[in-house]
Formats: structure tokens, sequence, C-alpha cells
């Protein structure tokens, strides 16, 4: 008798873009982020999937923002990691800075992006830059 046993295999996802140009367009993006984690084989776990919709939404709140005001996100995986990648058409790179603990002018997003991700890189595109986030999956 012969018997199959099942695994979780990771399957590779087909990859995720979403355009905006608008902080309405955030929340889509989210729930884009949020929907392509649910559709992961195996699905990451519960921290990894909020961890990634964070980091979707600080990277391209931060292209609205600085980066020239609109963004276009691409989200893949493969067998161990998820890659967020996001679009601007601003070639300068993100900045440090001092967040602001009395204004609230931001300063805490990018520290955090570079906290929260295995692998972070800035690709120069024409026009603009990419930022490529990769995360444990």
């Amino acid at each position: 008798m012969n018997s199959t046993k099942t695994t979780d295999i990771p399957i590779p996802a087909p990859a995720v873009v979403v355009q905006g140009d608008s902080p309405d367009a955030i929340h889509r993006t989210r729930d884009a982020a949020r929907a392509f984690t649910d559709s992961l084989t195996p699905a990451p776990d519960p921290t990894t999937a909020d961890t990634l919709v964070l980091v979707v939404s600080e990277l391209v709140t931060n292209a609205l923002r600085h980066g020239g005001g609109r963004y276009t996100l691409v989200l893949s995986a493969g067998p161990d990691t998820v890659t967020v990648s996001v679009s601007d058409p601003n070639p300068a790179p993100p900045r440090e800075r001092t967040p602001d603990l009395d204004d609230s002018s931001g300063g805490f997003g990018w520290h955090m992006v570079r906290h929260l991700t295995r692998q972070l890189s800035i690709t120069p595109d024409r026009p603009g830059k990419t930022i490529h986030a990769r995360l444990t999956r």
C-alpha cells in the first residue's frame, strides 16, 4: 500500500503589484499585503505577517511623504523569505533622523524598517529608487 505524506513545501507566490498616489491608497496597500501573506503556502506565522504589513505601511507612507507622492509596491516570496519592494520617483535615499517625541513629525519609520528586516537595499532607478526589504518567512 502506498501512502502519501504531505508536507508544507513553500510554494512560490506570484508577485503582487500595487500602485498608489494618495494617503487613501495606503489602506488598500496594507490590505493587499495582508492578502498576500494569507495566500502563501505555508502561511507565515502571525507575527511575520504583521511585521510585513507594518514594513509595507512604513515604506509606502515614506514614499508618499518624502519620495515624490506616488509609489509602486511589489511583494514576492521565496522558500525562506518575503520581499517588499517600494519604488518612488525621488532618487534620494532615505535618511535617518532623530525621532521626534514632541510634535509627532515622525522619524521612527526608517529606524523601524531597518530593525524589522533581515536585509535592506536601495537600488537607483530611472527616475527615482527602489527600496528592497527582505524578511524571514
